[in-house]
C-alpha cells in the first residue's frame, strides 16, 4: 500500500507526453480516429513498461510485450467476430492459461503475458470499424513510436570528458603510494609486517605532474547512448562502498542485498540487445570492463562483511572514486589502498588495483551471465510455479470473460457494447508478481472510482475532441509518475482510457466502468482464494529450488578449488540473483491473506540460510585464493549451515539438494 519514492523521471514524462496524445491527434487529422485509439492504447501500455534502465533493456521490456499485444489483438478480434459466447469464453480461458504460464519466467515475460490477455479482451470486446490487418499494425506503430522516443531522445545527463588517448590525463600511472605489492598468494601465512606505505588519503593539492601527451584538454560532449548503462555500473561501485562502510555492523546484511540488486541491474542493463550493428565501440567495451572489475571487489567486501570486522573509513573512498569515474566517463587516477593484513583486505587491495588498471586499459570481458536455454524456459512454464500461475490467471480471466459475456448478451450494458473492461481489469488484478491480491484489489477499486469521477467532471467541461486529446497527452505524461502506486496508476489509466473511448465515438461511460471494476474485484477475490488441485505456493517453492541449485553449484565449484575465476563469478552471480528473486517472491506471498500466505510459511528461513551459505562460500573462495586452505571456522560454518538447511528445507519443499 506504500508508494515508491524517488525523483521525478522527467525523461519518461516527456516521452509519455509525446506518445499517446500526438498519435491520437495525427489520426484525427487523417480521419482515422479508430486506428488512433488503438495506437494510443498501445503507447499507453508501452508507457507502463517504460521503466528506468538502459536503452537496450527497453527494447526487450517494451518491444516483446508489444509483439504479444499485437498477437492478442489478432486472436481476440477474429475470435470475437466468428465465435459464439461459449466458444469465445473457452478460447480466452485457454489464452489465459498460456499468458499465466509464461508470466512465471520473469518480469519481461510477465509483461508479455499481461499484454497478450489485455489486448485479446480488447480485440474481442471492442468492435472496431477497421479490419484487423490494419488494427494490429496500428498497435505495433503506437508501441514502436514510444520505443523510438526511448531510443532516440536524449536524457538529462552530465557532460562528460572523452578519455581517449591525447584528450585527457592519459592512461593510469600508479602512484608509488599505491603500487602493487608482490603476490603473496603462494605463502599461506598472513603478512605480519606493517604496511610501509605512507597514509594514502586523498591529497588536496593539485597534481604537479605534466601531461605526457601534449594536446587539447578533454573535450566536453553530451553522450547519452549509454547513460543507463553508465548509471547502473556506477551504482555497483556505490553499493560496494556502502557495504564497506557497514562491514562489522548490523546493517551489513541489508547493504549486501543492495549490492546484489545493483549487480543484477547492471548485468541486465549491459546484457540487452545491442544498439548498433557493430558492437565493438570503445565506450561499450569500457563499460563491460568496468562492470567486470566490480565483481572481485564485490567478492572481497562480501568476505569482509562475513568476517564481521570493521574497516577504515578511507577503504570506501576507492570504490566511490571509481563510481565517480564511471559517471564522469573519466580515468580512475590514484586510489586509497587498505592495509593488507588479512586475506579479505589483501583481496580488496588487489581488486582495487585491478579496477584502476581496467578503467584505463579496459577490455570487454564476458558479463558472467548464465543463459537459460529454451528447455529450461519450458520447464519453468510447466513446473509447479508455472502451473499454479497459469491456473490462477486462467480461472480468473475465464470467469471474468464468462461473466462479461452473460451481461453483454443479457443486455445489461445498455448502450455500451464494450464488455472488455471486466476481463482486462481481472488480468491486472490477478498477477501475483504485482503485489498481494487484497491490496491490488483495494487500490484498483479506489483508483477506478476516483478516475471515473474525475473524468466525468472533465468530460462535462472540455471541448471535443481537442480537450480530450490534451487530456490524453497529460495522462500519458503522468503515467511514469503514477506508476509508483497502483491506485494512482489506475486513476491515470482510467481517465486516459475513458477519454480514448469517447474520442472513438462512444458515450461517456464512467458509471459502467465503476460497476465493472467492482465486479472484477469480487471475481478475483473469490476465484483467487479458492482451493485448487495440487500444492499451493508452487511459485515460492520453485524460486527456492532454483536458489538451492545455484548455491549448490557455486559451493561445489569453490570447494573444488578450480582456477577458473570467470566460471566462479558466473556461479556467484547466479546464486545471488536467484536468492534475490526468491526473497521477492517470499515477501509478496507473506503479504497475502492467511489462506494464501500459509502455503509458503517457513520459506523465509530457508532463504536466510541459503544467503548465509552463499556468503560463507564467497568468504571461502577469497581465503582459498590467498592461503590455499580453509580455516576451521570456515569448515565448521559450512557444516552447520548445510545441516540447518537440510532440516528447514524439508518443511517447505520435497527435494534436498544440499542435504
Amino acid at each position: 500500500m506504500r508508494a515508491q519514492r524517488g525523483p521525478v523521471p522527467w525523461a519518461a514524462v516527456t516521452r509519455g507526453a509525446l506518445a499517446a496524445g500526438p498519435l491520437l491527434l495525427a489520426a484525427l487529422l487523417a480521419g482515422r480516429a479508430s486506428l488512433g485509439v488503438v495506437a494510443a492504447i498501445a503507447a499507453m501500455l508501452a508507457g507502463i513498461n517504460d521503466r528506468p534502465g538502459s536503452r537496450r533493456t527497453s527494447i526487450r521490456r517494451i518491444g516483446v510485450p508489444a509483439l504479444a499485444g499485437a498477437v492478442g489483438l489478432l486472436v481476440g478480434s477474429y475470435a470475437g467476430a466468428h465465435l459464439g459466447a461459449f466458444a469465445l469464453t473457452l478460447v480466452l480461458t485457454g489464452l489465459g492459461l498460456v499468458g499465466g504460464g509464461i508470466s512465471a519466467i520473469g518480469p519481461v515475460a510477465s509483461g508479455t503475458g499481461t499484454q497478450l490477455l489485455v489486448t485479446s479482451a480488447v480485440g474481442a470486446g471492442m468492435p472496431l470499424p477497421d479490419p484487423v490487418w490494419q488494427t494490429a499494425p496500428a498497435f505495433l506503430a503506437g508501441a514502436g513510436w514510444l520505443l523510438a522516443l526511448r531510443l532516440l531522445l536524449p536524457t538529462p545527463v552530465s557532460r562528460t570528458g572523452d578519455p581517449r588517448p591525447g584528450r585527457g590525463r592519459g592512461p593510469y600511472r600508479p602512484d608509488s603510494r599505491f603500487a602493487p605489492r608482490p603476490d603473496k598468494r603462494s605463502d599461506p601465512r598472513p603478512d605480519p609486517r606493517p604496511d610501509p606505505r605512507p597514509d594514502p588519503r586523498p591529497d588536496p593539492r593539485p597534481d604537479p605532474r605534466p601531461d605526457p601527451r601534449p594536446g587539447p584538454r578533454p573535450d566536453v560532449r553530451l553522450d547519452f547512448r549509454f547513460d543507463g548503462e553508465r548509471a547502473a555500473v556506477a551504482e555497483v561501485y556505490e553499493a560496494v562502498a556502502a557495504l564497506l562502510d557497514a562491514a562489522g555492523t548490523e546493517h551489513a546484511g541489508a547493504r549486501r542485498a543492495a549490492l546484489t540488486a545493483a549487480l543484477d541491474h547492471a548485468q541486465d542493463a549491459l546484457a540487452g540487445p545491442r544498439l548498433r550493428r557493430h558492437p565493438s565501440s570503445a565506450a561499450e567495451r569500457r563499460l563491460h570492463a568496468q562492470y567486470a572489475a566490480a565483481l572481485p571487489l564485490g567478492e572481497a567486501v562480501t568476505a569482509l562483511a562475513w568476517a564481521e570486522r570493521t574497516v577504515p573509513k578511507r577503504a570506501a573512498e576507492g570504490p566511490r572514486r571509481l563510481a565517480a569515474a564511471v559517471r564522469g566517463n573519466s580515468l580512475a587516477g590514484p586510489l586509497p589502498a587498505p592495509a593488507r593484513t588479512d586475506p579479505a583486505l589483501r583481496a580488496l587491495d588487489a581488486a582495487l588495483l585491478h579496477a584502476a588498471e581496467v578503467f584505463d586499459r579496459g577490455r570487454a570481458p564476458d558479463l558472467h551471465t548464465r543463459r537459460r536455454s529454451v528447455a529450461a524456459l519450458v520447464r519453468t512454464v510447466l513446473g509447479a510455479g508455472g502451473r499454479e500461475y497459469a491456473l490462477r490467471a486462467g480461472l480468473c480471466f475465464g470467469a471474468a470473460v464468462a461473466t462479461a459475456q452473460a451481461l453483454h448478451h443479457g443486455h445489461w450494458y445498455g448502450a455500451h457494447q464494450h464488455w472488455y473492461w471486466l476481463p482486462a481489469t481481472a488480468v491486472f488484478l490477478v498477477k501475483p508478481d504485482l503485489g498481494p491480491l487484497v491490496s491490488r484489489v483495494l487500490c484498483r477499486a479506489a483508483g477506478t472510482v476516483f478516475g471515473a469521477l474525475l473524468f466525468a467532471g472533465f468530460a462535462a467541461v472540455l471541448p471535443r475532441p481537442e480537450g480530450l486529446v490534451v487530456l490524453v497527452a497529460v495522462c500519458g505524461a503522468l503515467v511514469p509518475v503514477a506508476a509508483r502506486h497502483f491506485a494512482a496508476q489506475t486513476t491515470v489509466v482510467t481517465v486516459l482510457v475513458l477519454a480514448l473511448v469517447m474520442v472513438g465515438g462512444e458515450p461517456q461511460a464512467s458509471a459502467g466502468r465503476i460497476g465493472e471494476t467492482l465486479l472484477a474485484c469480487a471475481i478475483v477475490l473469490i476465484v483467487g482464494h479458492l482451493p485448487v488441485p495440487g500444492q499451493r505456493g508452487g511459485g515460492v517453492r520453485a524460486r527456492i529450488d532454483a536458489a538451492d541449485a545455484a548455491a549448490h553449484a557455486y559451493l561445489v565449484h569453490v570447494l573444488g578449488e578450480s582456477d577458473d575465476r570467470a566460471a566462479r563469478w558466473t556461479l556467484r552471480r547466479e546464486a545471488y540473483r536467484t536468492l534475490a528473486e526468491a526473497r521477492a517472491a517470499i515477501a509478496r506471498a507473506a503479504a497475502e491473506l492467511p489462506a494464501l500466505a500459509r502455503h509458503s510459511a517457513g520459506a523465509d528461513e530457508v532463504a536466510a540460510v541459503l544467503e548465509r551459505l552463499v556468503d560463507t562460500t564467497t568468504a571461502c573462495a577469497v581465503h582459498l585464493d590467498d592461503t590455499g586452505r580453509l580455516t576451521p571456522r570456515h569448515t565448521e560454518r559450512l557444516a552447520a549451515l548445510r545441516d540447518e538447511l537440510a532440516t528447514r528445507r524439508g518443511r517447505v519443499g520435497r527435494s534436498r539438494t544440499l542435504a
